[in-house]
């Protein structure tokens, strides 16, 4: 089994077991998080993001595919489970299943439109399908249009785990994320992975060795978006309201904004720059306006000095001194 922390050197075994401890000592910090006094939304909705931002980095950072159209997932899956636990009256767990698959079938349809071209316009193509699902969803009267879908109860997970309860809620969430992340983890270091790797790569020489690119490829696809779906479902628990914010295209922007802070085609990279982006959204919210000033300041800085991202410049220069 192998894993990729760095674009261009080989991963050892060693790596593999280094990640695995972070992982852990990462679930073990994030585990304590209700003991600390720390604010929980703010944690929830980071945890959120930043599963939705690994999904994105799975089909990127792994499979050189740009997507500028990913909150089409995200806001699908929201307004389907939503409305699924409002309207429909179902239980939470069916609610979530409701929205993943949602976003699965969308992942479906969009990603045999999109997969058919490459570079650019397949990040057009991702582009304008989003805007025509935000246009789509602005008219439907299931998704009440500006206002959305407000006012969502939280109910009972399977019965026994009451999520009005912010602490139940967190760990919910967290599980959640925990094991969204391990399923992105498992994906990227299977044969199936490494052969995404390869495609990102050098595509034809990987089309001369026998594989159809355009199948893994649409696989990758509909696996990111459909993670993503399953983010934006847990999200909705969280912020209890549906809303066009989540299909816009600036939504996209942001989850790439994320990616690239924390590091592009690492493990741990787009939860680093989930948690860094939602929290200059938190505790820079009074500067208004200028908030989205200051996140294209960092940007352009990350690029400037940080060109393999937060996690990335780390990982490189560990593995250089070593």
């Amino acid at each position: 089994m192998s894993a990729l922390t760095d674009d261009t050197l080989p991963v050892s075994p060693r790596a593999v077991r280094d990640e695995m401890i972070v992982f852990v000592l990462m679930a073990a910090l994030l585990a304590i998080v209700p003991l600390t006094g720390i604010y929980p939304f703010f944690v929830m909705q980071a945890l959120c993001f930043a599963l939705l931002a690994c999904a994105f980095n799975l089909l990127i950072g792994y499979g050189g595919l740009l997507s500028f159209g990913h909150a089409m997932f995200l806001g699908t899956a929201g307004y389907f489970t939503a409305h699924a636990l409002k309207v429909w009256g179902l239980s939470p767990e069916l609610g979530i299943l409701v929205g993943t698959l949602g976003a699965a079938g969308l992942g479906v349809i969009t990603g045999v439109v999109a997969i058919r071209r490459q570079g650019i316009y397949f990040s057009m193509i991702t582009l304008a399908l989003s805007q025509l699902l935000y246009f789509i969803y602005l008219q439907t009267p299931f998704t009440h249009g500006e206002d959305g879908i407000q006012g969502i109860p939280q109910g009972y997970l399977f019965g026994i785990f009451n999520l009005a309860k912010p602490t139940v809620l967190y760990y919910v969430i967290l599980v959640g994320f925990l094991g969204g992340f391990l399923l992105i983890y498992r994906t990227i270091n299977s044969p199936f992975g490494e052969v995404l790797k390869a495609i990102r790569e050098n595509e034809p020489r990987a089309i001369s060795l026998g594989y159809k690119t355009d199948h893994y490829k649409l696989l990758a696809f509909i696996l990111s978006g459909t993670i993503a779906g399953f983010a934006g479902s847990l999200k909705v628990f969280v912020a209890q309201n549906a809303s066009l914010t989540d299909v816009h295209w600036t939504m996209s922007g942001e989850i790439v904004l994320m990616t690239l802070v924390g590091g592009l085609g690492t493990v741990f990279g787009p939860v680093v720059g989930a948690f860094v982006i939602i929290a200059m959204q938190q505790y820079l919210a009074g500067f208004g306006q200028w908030v989205t000033v200051i996140q294209g300041v960092i940007f352009v800085a990350c690029v400037l000095t940080f060109r393999r991202g937060v996690i990335g410049e780390i990982a490189h220069f560990f593995r250089r001194s070593l």
